[in-house]
C-alpha cells in the first residue's frame, strides 16, 4: 500500500539566545506548527487550508513557507506529482517563536514523508531555507534547532555547518509572548549598519563564554553569558513593551537570566527548576497584565528531536 497521507509537527524555537545573533538557537517542547501532505491532482503544491492564524497567512503559494520549503524537498527528491497542505498554525506570527519556520520545516519534514523519506534530515535543512527565506531570508538560527532539534550553532546554509550543542542539566524556560507583533523586517530594521571594535570584542567574547557554559552545564554562568549582548538587545528593545520592568520581575521570582527570543516580542527567562519556571513565566504575564496588554506565558524545556512525522496513512 502506498502512502496518502503525512503529517508532521515542528516546535517553535528561540533564535539567538542573547549574544549569539543569527547563529544560536534552541527547539521548545511546544508549542508547535503541525501540517499534513496528501497528494493532488493539481500541479505544483496547493494550500487545502489553513486554521489556527486568524486569516492572516498567504494561500498563495509563492508567499507561503511551507508551500515554498515542501515545492522544494519535491524538486530536490525528483519528483513530480502535485501535493496539497493543511496547515495548523499553533504558533502566532511576528511573536519571536519561529513560526514561519516553523511552518517550513513542517512542509518538508511532512512531504519527505508523503514521498516516503527518500530525503534525510539535513537534506531537508536547504528546503526550509527557502521556505523561511519567503518570510525573513536565509538565516538558520530558527530552522536549524527546529529541524534538529535541542540547542544548535549554525555558521552556514548546509547541514554539515550546524552543530548541535549539549543541553545542560536542569535546564527550563520561562516564555512570555505579550499580545503585539514585531514583524521581523522592522526588527532587523532596528539594527546597526556597524558596530565599533570594542562592541565586535564584546560581542564575540559572549559567544565564546555562552559556549564554554553550555558544555560546562553552568546555568547561571550560560545566563550570565546570554545577557552580555551589547549590539543586538540595546537596537530593539524599544520594540519590547515593558522590557526592563519584564526582567526585573523575572529575576526577583528567581529567573538566572532573559533574553529577547528572535526578533520578539517573546521574552525567553532561564531557569533551573520546573517550578521555578512556572513561577518565573505567571510573574512576567502579570507584568503585562498590570500594563494593560494581553500575554501568554508558560514553562517549558528544550526539545531534544525536533520536527517529527506524526502520522502516516496508506491506502
Amino acid at each position: 500500500m502506498s502512502i496518502t497521507a503525512a503529517e508532521a509537527y515542528a516546535p517553535a524555537t528561540v533564535a539567538n539566545l542573547g549574544v549569539g545573533f543569527d547563529i544560536l538557537g534552541l527547539a521548545v517542547a511546544e508549542p508547535g506548527d503541525t501540517i499534513r501532505a496528501e497528494w493532488s491532482d493539481l500541479p505544483g503544491v496547493t494550500v487545502a487550508d489553513i486554521t489556527g492564524d486568524g486569516g492572516k497567512l498567504p494561500r498563495e503559494s509563492a508567499k507561503n513557507t511551507a508551500c515554498v520549503a515542501a515545492q522544494s524537498a519535491l524538486k530536490l527528491a525528483g519528483e513530480t506529482r502535485g501535493v496539497r497542505l493543511t496547515i495548523h498554525k499553533g504558533l502566532p506570527a511576528a511573536s519571536g517563536l519561529g513560526s514561519s519556520a516553523a511552518s517550513a520545516v513542517a512542509g518538508a519534514v511532512a512531504v519527505n514523508a508523503l514521498m516516503g523519506e527518500p530525503l534525510s534530515r539535513g537534506d531537508l535543512l536547504p528546503p526550509a531555507l527557502d521556505g523561511e527565506a519567503v518570510a525573513s531570508g536565509y538565516h538558520p538560527d530558527n530552522v536549524a534547532p527546529c529541524l534538529f532539534g535541542g540547542i544548535t550553532l549554525a555558521v552556514g546554509l548546509t547541514a554539515d555547518r550546524v552543530y548541535n550543542l549539549p543541553v545542560p542539566a536542569n535546564m527550563h524556560l520561562a516564555l512570555v509572548t505579550p499580545h503585539v507583533e514585531v514583524a521581523t523586517a522592522l526588527a532587523r530594521a532596528a539594527l546597526p549598519a556597524e558596530i565599533s571594535l570594542k562592541q565586535m570584542v564584546s560581542q564575540t567574547a559572549g559567544v565564546a563564554e555562552l559556549i564554554h557554559a553550555i558544555y560546562t552545564g553552568d546555568l547561571e554562568h550560560l545566563a550570565a553569558a546570554m545577557e552580555r549582548d551589547r549590539v543586538i538587545e540595546p537596537a530593539r528593545e524599544h520594540l519590547m513593551p515593558f522590557m526592563r520592568n519584564v526582567r526585573a520581575t523575572a529575576k526577583r521570582a528567581g529567573a538566572l537570566g532573559m533574553v529577547i527570543s528572535g526578533a520578539g516580542p517573546t521574552l525567553m527567562a532561564l531557569c533551573d527548576s520546573q517550578s521555578t519556571a512556572e513561577a518565573v513565566a505567571s510573574a512576567m504575564k502579570a507584568v503585562y497584565e498590570m500594563e494593560g496588554i494581553g500575554a501568554t506565558a508558560q514553562a517549558s524545556m528544550v526539545a531534544p528531536d525536533g520536527a517529527r512525522v506524526v502520522r502516516i496513512e496508506r491506502g
